[in-house]
């Protein structure tokens, strides 16, 4: 069984992508588990490209400082070629009814003077992603379910007409991760693409900026600390985040302090202890062009490796090659 999980650079890993998912990645991924860089898909809207670009670089090597074996990690587009063909195979597979009816694309595209056909389409490439690579699980949120069964219906479509040649992939819902919301507005999950990083603490971020964040945190009304997240979402989002840094209930642990201030410290310290060697690794790597570059190729390569012999299978049986 192997399972195959992306992360896409439109902005810098934070927090809640690092406690509510890369951590998990790397204690519980398995040898044949792949993670990827999902540079491709951050094309499908208006972006920098040099932006772009240094955003993957730096995803890399997070996920790399986070304890995830090099060899399973690589970046989307040091497969373009294979990728490319691939999503062609499965464009000339799918309908256009069935790119059309994805969720997001009619969310993202709403209300838009101009919208580029990779929005469309780009289900299509993830379900390349997940069928050069053969995995047998591809662990996602709800909002990507619908994009993995598309990636079933065109497995079972391709292999039904031209022949066996794809693993009809399964999604699962990951365990539940924590939950961190945007400090500023708890009302909203942390996002890498916010324009308002007051309320975001970036993996990268120095300590003195994750304390100054989490200082300036919105806490709600009361003194007392409490676990209430209908009532005190402020407040409850920063025990959660302590819960998940160091243990225990975001309940049992309000019981500790008396104060919002000393929630706020305890919290600050718990976040930086947290992220500090994975800060200190990835500077390291970023610094050292030559050597990320090296565990860049090499994953590429093994990834590449992995999924050629379906790609010329694949090409071969629809007749073109």
């Amino acid at each position: 069984m192997s399972k195959l999980s992306g992360i896409t650079p439109s902005g810098h890993v934070h927090l809640g992508n690092h406690l509510g998912a890369v951590r998990r990645w790397a204690a519980e991924g398995g040898a044949d588990d792949l993670y990827f860089v999902a540079d491709l898909h951050g094309m499908t809207t208006s972006h920098n490209p040099a932006k772009l670009r240094s955003l993957a670089g730096e995803q890399l090597a997070v996920l790399i400082a986070a304890g995830i074996d090099p060899e399973r990690v690589f970046v989307q587009s040091d497969l373009a070629r294979d990728l490319g063909a691939l999503t062609w195979v499965l464009e000339c597979t799918c309908n256009y009814g069935e790119a059309a009816r994805m969720i997001q694309f009619k969310e993202k595209s709403k209300g838009q003077a101009g919208v580029r056909l990779s929005l469309l389409t780009y289900p299509v490439l993830m379900a390349a992603d997940i069928l050069l690579q053969g995995a047998n699980e591809v662990p996602v949120g709800e909002d990507q379910r619908q994009h993995v069964e598309l990636a079933r219906t065109l497995a079972k479509r391709f292999n039904g007409t031209y022949g066996d040649v794809f693993t009809v992939p399964e999604a699962v819902l990951p365990p539940a991760g924590a939950r961190v919301k945007d400090l500023t507005d708890p009302t909203r999950k942390m996002s890498k693409s916010t324009h308002d990083v007051a309320g975001v603490v970036f993996v990268l971020d120095e300590p003195d900026q994750i304390r100054r964040k989490i200082r300036r945190a919105v806490t709600d009304g009361g003194s007392v600390p409490v676990h209430a997240p209908d009532t005190r979402p402020g407040m409850a989002n920063l025990l959660e985040i302590l819960a998940a840094c160091q243990g225990g209930s975001p309940a049992d642990l309000a019981a500790e302090f008396s104060s919002y201030g000393q929630v706020k410290d305890a919290v600050a310290d718990a976040v930086i202890e947290q992220l500090r060697p994975i800060r200190e690794r990835a500077s390291t790597l970023l610094g050292d062009v030559a050597e990320l570059d090296r565990v860049r190729k090499a994953g590429a390569a093994r990834a590449a490796e992995r999924g050629s012999h379906r790609l010329s299978a694949a090409l071969r049986m629809i007749g073109a090659s």
